[in-house]
């Protein structure tokens, strides 16, 4: 089996565990956004960024940009290389679905069995993992009825 089979997708897996178990806490949301404490001497709230660099807008605000959207960035990017690796016919196609596949299982397993791993950026890069499959499922068989010359009568796809 290819290198090229494997799911890119299982780069975000990797660097959202070790991010949410080396940094420990039971609060995952606090290392990809930050988090708010109260002082309890001053009695004024605390705010714990997790901003990798904040910029200024022309219209007077301020984006945030922030470890969360930093590893969502990551997910969609390598997304969409793997919609583009599914648009190539090659022998390792069938072991990057099936590998695909497996990956969305683990991911939605860990989604809902895992307490740190129960959180929106995690859902939303279980969705990423289900678009692989799904997309990849599609443009796959797209492809291949292309490549094969599938065409029956009233079928007019080409």
């Amino acid at each position: 089996m290819s290198y090229r089979a494997i799911p890119l997708l299982f780069i975000v897996l990797i660097i959202y565990n070790a991010l949410v178990f080396a940094f420990g806490g039971t609060n995952p949301d606090a290392i990809f956004y930050g988090s708010a404490s109260l002082d309890t001497t001053t009695n004024k709230l605390i705010t714990h960024s997790a901003d990798l660099f904040s910029l200024k807008m022309p219209n007077g605000g301020e984006w945030h940009f922030q470890l969360g959207d930093l590893v969502l960035l990551i997910g969609i990017l390598l997304l969409a290389v793997e919609v583009v690796k599914a648009t190539y016919t090659r022998g390792a196609a069938l072991a990057d679905q099936a590998l695909s596949t497996i990956l969305f299982v683990v991911f939605l397993v860990e989604f809902m069995l895992v307490p740190k791993a129960s959180t929106s950026l995690f859902f939303l890069l279980t969705l990423l993992t289900a678009f692989d499959v799904v997309v990849g499922s599609i443009i796959g068989i797209r492809t291949a009825r292309r490549d094969i010359g599938f065409s029956g009568p009233g079928n007019s796809d080409q």
